[in-house]
């Protein structure tokens, strides 16, 4: 039982391997402010395969893609964080609603005779 699980988690461990996270800026257009913001979405993107690797090299090799997948992912989330928070007040402080439709012009009455 033990080394089924063992062997799951190093399966689990490849299949993850070689990625990183990178923070890529997405642009959107709010109609109601006249205006383009901007956000900050965190994207994985696969460096590489671990395919033909055994033994104790194997393992060092994968516990240092997950490092590096984990650095990535902490290093990339405070940059969306801080980014996110700087598009919110620039989005908040740009946002000018249109102005209000004006009434429509008042009826006055003849004078009476």
């Amino acid at each position: 039982m033990r080394t089924r699980s063992a062997a799951a988690a190093l399966a689990a461990s490849l299949a993850g391997a070689g990625c990183v996270i990178v923070p890529v800026q997405m642009d959107d257009y709010d109609p109601g402010c006249r205006l383009v913001t901007h956000h900050i979405e965190l994207q994985p993107v696969v460096l590489g395969r671990l395919n033909s690797c055994s033994g104790q090299g194997c393992e060092a090799l994968v516990l240092a893609s997950l490092g590096v997948t984990a650095v990535s992912a902490v290093v990339s989330g405070s940059i969306a964080i801080i980014g996110n928070v700087a598009y919110w007040a620039e989005h908040r402080a740009g946002c000018v609603a249109p102005p209000p439709p004006a009434p429509p012009p008042a009826l006055v009455a003849p004078p009476a005779a």
